[in-house]
């Protein structure tokens, strides 16, 4: 398993985050998805090979938010 701190902006609430959360639980190779909205972050555990850090970035920028 391979970790990636991802830093987005404009995540402010718990909706923020379980969307965030969703949208990266829902890619085939993500194992562990945790968002720190006091620290504008989010750290993904995932399978490399399986799934690539430019899909997870992608996706949190469908939900809205800005990858810095």
């Amino acid at each position: 398993m391979k970790k990636e701190v991802i830093l987005v902006k404009g995540m402010t609430c718990n909706h923020c985050k379980s969307s965030v959360e969703g949208a990266l639980n829902n890619l085939d190779g993500v194992s562990n998805v945790e968002v720190n909205l006091a620290d504008n972050n989010v750290t993904v555990e995932y399978e490399e090979g399986a799934v690539t850090v430019a899909k997870m970035k992608e996706e949190i920028e469908e939900q809205g938010y800005d990858v810095i």
